[in-house]
C-alpha cells in the first residue's frame, strides 16, 4: 500500500510541475500543446514520472529559444 501512496504523490507532483510550466510559459506567450505527464513512465518502475514537453511547431520553438536566450543574459 505504501508504494501506491508514493506513486500517487509522485503523480501529483508531476501534474503540479506541468501546470507550473504551462502557466510560466503562458506568461511569455509560449504554448507547448503536448505538455503533459508521460503516461508510459507512470506504468514503469522508474522513481519519478517523466514530464513530456512534447512537440511544437517552428514558431513556438523559436519563441521558446528566444525566451531562454533572454534568461542567459
Amino acid at each position: 500500500m505504501g508504494q501506491v501512496v508514493r506513486s500517487g504523490e509522485r503523480l501529483r507532483a508531476a501534474e503540479e510541475v506541468v501546470a507550473q510550466l504551462r502557466d510560466g510559459l503562458g506568461v511569455v506567450s509560449v504554448t507547448l500543446p503536448s505538455l503533459r505527464v508521460d503516461p508510459v513512465s507512470l506504468a514503469s518502475d522508474m522513481p519519478y514520472p517523466l514530464v513530456d514537453l512534447g512537440r511544437c511547431n517552428l514558431d513556438t520553438a523559436l519563441r521558446l529559444a528566444a525566451v531562454l536566450q533572454g534568461l542567459e543574459k
